[in-house]
């Protein structure tokens, strides 16, 4: 059996060494803002402040889980962990990504709730800590971004930084058109939208994380072409057996059965196995192959195993 591990350039499934310093300065920039809107909720008696606040301080939470993901993914494999903590991203992307659905739904219920009985807002002060969070949250934001594109742990921080700056963008409107205009259900309708935007981004997040912990076929890899293509390399007739799966955001494997034509020396099979992972390195940005060479084994020759042997 043939095995091995990869590293490629090939333009679309690139390795990118993703920062968690970055990430950690995002979570001290989010702490200033939970504290300073937790002592202007008390300065204003604006319950919406504190409110504010306490999404944020969950958003804090997410961050922190997200960065602990990020150092844990990073630490070696041994005997007992073949594949170290590999998959700690994926989860923190799963567990924010479900955290930013609930706090959406939960945005969009005390909006229609605020409607019937509109909520005063103390405009100055939200007008000011809502400008300090644009600021800082905005900062937060291109801090990940770049990562964000790499990481779906950092995509799902992002989409929590993102949202709450946009929300502060909502809150300074909405703050700005009632103190001049008195207009009390503006601050609703733009919270609405901003949370049916983020329930779309977050569910998405959520079925592309499922996919991979359930060892879905990668989006992009068409098993049946590439066994095809495999199929017409000199000395190989058949390719069966197969299962394809991601790791994590830069880690696809692929798994095969190849029968050979001929009954062929170690070297000679090396070389046509060679071949096929150049193919699937270069092609596909599969990065991780594990090949079982066959001559005459009576197996199932089903590309696709439904049944047990």
């Amino acid at each position: 059996m043939e095995h091995t591990h990869t590293e490629h350039n090939h333009s679309h499934h690139h390795h990118h060494d993703v920062r968690g310093k970055n990430l950690f300065i995002t979570i001290i920039l989010n702490v200033i803002i939970t504290v300073a809107q937790v002592i202007g909720s008390f300065v204003s008696g604006s319950l919406a402040l504190l409110s504010d606040a306490l999404h944020n301080f969950s958003d804090v939470m997410s961050l922190v889980i997200s960065w602990i993901a990020n150092k844990m993914s990073k630490t070696p494999p041994d005997d007992k962990k073949t594949f170290g903590y590999k998959r700690a991203e994926i989860i923190a992307a799963l567990i924010n990504a479900v955290t930013l659905l609930i706090i959406a739904i939960f945005l969009v219920k005390e909006a229609i709730s605020r409607f019937g009985s509109p909520v005063k807002i103390e405009s100055t002060t939200v007008i000011v800590l809502a400008a300090l969070s644009i600021v800082l949250n905005g900062a937060s934001v291109l801090l990940v971004s770049k990562d964000a594109k790499h990481s779906m742990n950092m995509r799902s921080a992002y989409l929590h930084l993102f949202t709450d700056m946009m929300t502060s963008v909502a809150v300074m409107i909405g703050g700005i058109v009632m103190s001049l205009w008195n207009i009390s259900w503006i601050d609703d309708v733009l919270s609405i939208i901003i949370a049916i935007y983020l329930i779309i981004v977050s569910w998405r997040l959520v079925i592309e994380t499922l996919k991979i912990l359930m060892q879905f076929t990668p989006a992009g890899i068409k098993v049946h072409t590439i066994c095809e293509e495999l199929q017409t390399i000199k000395h190989v007739s058949n390719v069966h057996h197969v299962h394809t799966w991601q790791l994590n955001d830069n880690q696809i494997h692929f798994e095969a059965h190849i029968d050979f034509k001929e009954n062929m020396d170690l070297r000679e099979a090396g070389d046509v196995l060679k071949n096929i992972r150049d193919i699937l390195n270069e092609k596909y940005g599969i990065t991780h192959t594990t090949l079982q060479p066959e001559y005459k084994v009576n197996d199932n020759k089903s590309i696709i195993v439904n049944k047990p042997e």
